[in-house]
């Protein structure tokens, strides 16, 4: 039998309780789960997905900058910089304007990289939204930015970056 087959589960009733936030939360967190896993495909975590996705929108974005975008302990950010740059997927480059510090950019293999992190994610969507028309799919995105923003949200950045 299927988990959404059989007698529904009974929900927690209470104080305070929304069964809105808790299936948001729910749901994103099967979602993080599912996505890390179809990552796995490539050897890459989301944090690698989410950098790379960043710097290739800002192109020779400082270690600095980049770790303040992430809300990130700029520590732990030098650590994971250091494992994509030996894999080849980004590279640091003395930064013009600041010579004590460094750019970083995606390289050609990192933009291959990201191509199929693309790819992956669009089947990540499909997956998770198949019970959702696209017009349903497109009004679900607005409604979950509007709430993203109200709660002041970075666009485009994950809050699990503080917890790396």
């Amino acid at each position: 039998m299927k988990k959404n087959e059989g007698p529904e589960e009974p929900r927690p009733r209470g104080a305070g309780f929304s069964p809105t936030s808790f299936l948001l939360a729910q749901v994103g967190a099967h979602a993080a789960s599912q996505f890390a896993q179809r990552l796995g495909r490539v050897q890459l975590a989301p944090r690698h997905a989410g950098i790379l996705r960043l710097l290739n929108s800002n192109p020779a974005t400082t270690q600095q900058a980049l770790a303040a975008t992430l809300n990130m302990v700029p520590s732990q950010l030098v650590a994971v910089v250091d494992e994509m740059e030996e894999r080849g997927l980004i590279e640091r480059r003395t930064n013009p304007d600041d010579r004590r510090s460094y750019a970083l950019h995606i390289t050609e293999k990192g933009r291959s990289t990201l191509r199929e992190i693309g790819a992956i994610a669009r089947e990540h969507s499909q997956a998770l939204l198949a019970a959702l028309s696209h017009e349903e799919q497109r009004q679900l995105g607005e409604l979950l930015q509007r709430v993203a923003d109200q709660q002041g949200l970075t666009r485009g950045v994950h809050p699990g970056y503080r917890a790396v």
